[in-house]
């Protein structure tokens, strides 16, 4: 599939919050992506749990998509499903790098629509939230939402990787990333950060995802 948007719109389709929580005595920061997309609530709840969509537009996934199963994610998080309420939400562990996040995933009936609503939860060292802020996870998690989009509006085509990469570096994908970072710093600001901080972890977020890896 050829990656073909306007950065402005897609990014202008996501509402970002970030707050401030707590698990077991620790502070804990919560990231809340919300977007609407042109589908029925069924038919999606089928491209965010069923393997061989995800696969399409996000990443190839293994392992057992029932409550208490393990997932793996290919080069990337794995974990636990911890609850399905087919078809409104999902709840699993995202374990990657040593650490351990928790992700629900809601979806509800809008219009002619369905919203999608992310909540990522997770421990952040304060060195890296000061070097990052929150746009680190976000601006992944722009992408994919934005992944999903493609994918609903095209079922039979899936993503090509190699054409994402090239996408992300292309003028379209860094004004994308400088977009989503930038809402990001503004919903850690909402959240009390402060603004010359924020907006200068987003300039860093905006470097990570839009930096070609060394050959």
């Amino acid at each position: 599939m050829t990656i073909a948007i306007d950065p402005v719109a897609t990014a202008g389709l996501v509402a970002r919050e970030i707050r401030t929580g707590e698990r077991g005595g620790t502070l804990t920061k919560i990231a809340v992506a919300r977007r609407a997309y042109a589908t029925d609530r069924a038919d999606l709840w089928d491209a965010v749990t069923t393997a061989e969509r995800i696969a399409r537009w996000f990443l190839p996934v293994s392992g057992d998509l029932t409550v208490g199963g393990r997932y793996q994610l290919e080069g990337n998080a794995g974990g636990t499903v911890e609850r399905c309420d087919a078809p409104g939400a999902f709840d699993v562990t995202w374990e990657f790098g040593g650490s351990v996040s928790w992700l629900t995933v809601s979806l509800a009936e809008s219009g002619d629509g369905t919203v999608l609503e992310l909540v990522h939860e997770a421990v952040v060292p304060q060195e890296f939230w000061d070097q990052y802020g929150p746009g680190a996870t976000g601006v992944g998690w722009d992408l994919g939402l934005m992944g999903l989009g493609l994918h609903v509006a095209d079922p039979s085509t899936p993503i090509d990787p190699k054409a994402a990469e090239a996408w992300s570096l292309s003028p379209d994908g860094v004004a994308f990333a400088r977009l989503a970072a930038t809402g990001w710093a503004d919903a850690a600001i909402a959240d009390g950060d402060d603004p010359d901080a924020a907006r200068a972890a987003s300039e860093r977020t905006v470097a990570f995802y839009t930096t070609a890896p060394e050959a």
